[in-house]
């Protein structure tokens, strides 16, 4: 069984981009790893205490089903100042410590800076296995889209979101994904805001509705190995 390591920046990506994944990785048996990179959220609008935070990142990781969170504590909004190399690394640790097989992680066209950092550090990272002999072979690694970042990627000289995976999470995982992301306090907003009820349900019901599929979650594959 294949295990799967999600990294995002900050608490509440991992849910936007695959919550719905997550929970139907877990429900069919599947250990599911996240690494949030900064695990504080010191630029955000409605910004909990940090005793709130952790409880809400664990509480909306319970609700997923994920096997270990593993927090980092690199600057928000700041990941730019970071040596690129210390973020490889420490998702290279990860990699190992849990035998990863599968990557999922912010596309390098997102508005957020933290998630371009966060993706061009997992693209070093996952090419472990070609450096150290002993590392589990990668099988697939996958960017995923986030509500609010991905669709403001307005750079055209960069390649935006183009999925060509479709995961469906149908009614349950739909409905796990927004009781996970309703935990993190002060990230839910009122519609027509992009991190709403609304939002979410809609997002599921067109890239559903792409594939073939009742309420879905998009991806881009961009390395995979074997069938």
């Amino acid at each position: 069984m294949k295990k799967y390591l999600v990294v995002v920046s900050h608490p509440d990506d991992e849910v936007l981009g695959a919550g719905g994944t997550i929970y139907n990785l877990y429900k069919s048996g599947v250990d599911v790893y996240v690494c949030i990179l900064c695990g504080q959220v010191e630029v955000r609008q409605f910004k909990p205490d940090n005793f709130d935070l952790n409880n809400d990142l664990n509480f909306a990781n319970d609700v997923l089903g994920v096997k270990q969170v593993v927090l980092g504590e690199f600057p928000n909004i700041k990941m730019n100042i970071v040596p690129h190399l210390e973020i490889v690394k420490f998702i290279e640790n990860i990699i190992e410590k849990y035998k990863i097989e599968v990557v999922i992680t912010h596309h390098p066209s997102d508005l957020n800076n933290d998630h371009y950092q966060t993706s061009i550090a997992c693209q070093a990272a996952v090419r472990l296995y070609q450096r150290k002999n002993d590392i589990t072979p990668l099988k697939e690694f996958l960017y995923m889209e986030v509500l609010s970042a991905t669709e403001w990627g307005l750079n055209k000289s960069l390649n935006q979101f183009n999925p060509n995976v479709f995961i469906e999470i149908g009614e349950e995982g739909l409905a796990k994904k927004i009781e996970a992301l309703s935990s993190y306090r002060g990230v839910m907003r009122d519609y027509p805001h992009p991190r709403s009820k609304e939002a979410l349900i809609g997002l599921a019901t067109y890239r559903g509705c792409q594939s073939g599929q009742k309420y879905s979650e998009a991806f881009e594959s961009v390395f995979r190995r074997g069938f």
